[in-house]
């Protein structure tokens, strides 16, 4: 496993070192020890979620607040995406910057999303199954949004605008500057 720092502090990458053979492969998806070690992140996740959408999704910005904030772990098992996270640490160096990356069923990457966060993605497949490891149980009243195309963020999802599908909650989503965070 390797562990690659991207430009916002405390948001990681993860590659498996993936073994391949005439059976298939084999990989470590995470290890809780190494995890910690080399990155001094806490990687303890109470809980599992899995989506599946159709080209076009975007879900997101999302956070949770509070005491109820999440780190999340999050991979694509099927298609591709577009995953970008959002540092919305007020006191933090990438305060208002985005990250984002492909994750695919193929290249098995992970990130790696530090409370504080805003997260979301986009499918760029005809479908993707898509996990999200928790550290943190979901409380509803403690939800967090930004809206996905907040001009002060400028965040580019890989997909045109006119052919997102997206909910009403996203849709709603207050700006980065009014701050739902």
């Amino acid at each position: 496993m390797k562990i690659k720092e991207t430009p916002l502090k405390d948001c990681y990458i993860i590659e498996p070192t993936i073994f391949e053979d005439e059976r298939g492969y084999f990989f470590e998806k995470f290890n809780e020890k190494k995890f910690e070690e080399l990155t001094g992140m806490n990687g303890h996740f109470v809980q599992d979620n899995i989506s599946k959408s159709s080209y076009g999704v975007l879900r997101g910005l999302h956070l949770q607040k509070g005491e109820h904030a999440q780190a999340k772990l999050v991979s694509c098992l099927e298609g591709k995406v577009w995953d970008v996270a959002v540092d919305l640490r007020e006191n933090s160096p990438s305060f208002g910057k985005w990250f984002g990356i492909e994750l695919t069923a193929e290249n098995k990457i992970q990130m790696y999303v530090p409370r504080g966060f805003g997260h979301g993605f986009s499918v760029l497949s005809e479908t993707a199954v898509f996990s999200y490891k928790c550290d943190n149980f979901y409380n509803k009243e403690s939800e967090g949004s930004v809206k996905f195309n907040d001009s002060d963020l400028m965040i580019d999802w890989k997909i045109d605008e006119k052919d997102m599908v997206l909910s009403e909650k996203d849709v709603n989503a207050p700006s980065f500057r009014e701050k739902n965070f």
